[in-house]
């Protein structure tokens, strides 16, 4: 199984970031736009439609509080395994560290999931480092 890890810090404070991430289904609009240009919910899932075109059928697992944690998986599609994680540390009173985590089979898919995670990534530092309007 290939494990994908991307972390970075976002320029806001944890509140905040984490206001956004837990927002299941507004990921479109508040964590990472362009990137994902749609989302439909459903129940407990959501469908996303990402600027590449690729569509991904994603079941929401669980929304931890305490520790931040949101995990979800993909339903279908060319992955026979795909559970992905996303946890928020508090770096100071403004800054937020971002740990992102995908496990995905087969192993062939591992440069493709990278790829979206980094550009994923970096739109997500970017919008939620972005002042509030």
């Amino acid at each position: 199984m290939a494990t994908i890890y991307k972390e970075f810090i976002v320029d806001a404070g944890i509140d905040s970031v984490w206001d956004a991430l837990r927002d299941f289904n507004a990921v479109h609009q508040r964590l990472a736009p362009g990137f994902v240009v749609d989302c439909q919910p459903g129940e407990g899932s959501r469908t996303v439609t990402f600027a590449n075109g690729a569509v991904a059928h994603e079941a929401l697992v669980g929304i931890h509080e305490a520790v931040h944690r949101l995990s979800y998986t993909v339903v279908g599609g060319k992955a026979s395994h795909h559970m992905a994680s996303a946890q928020l540390f508090a770096e100071g009173d403004s800054r937020t560290r971002f740990v992102w985590i995908t496990d995905v089979l087969p192993d062939a898919l591992e440069g493709y999931i990278d790829a979206m995670m980094t550009q994923g990534g970096a739109v997500m530092q970017r919008t939620l480092s972005a002042p509030a309007a």
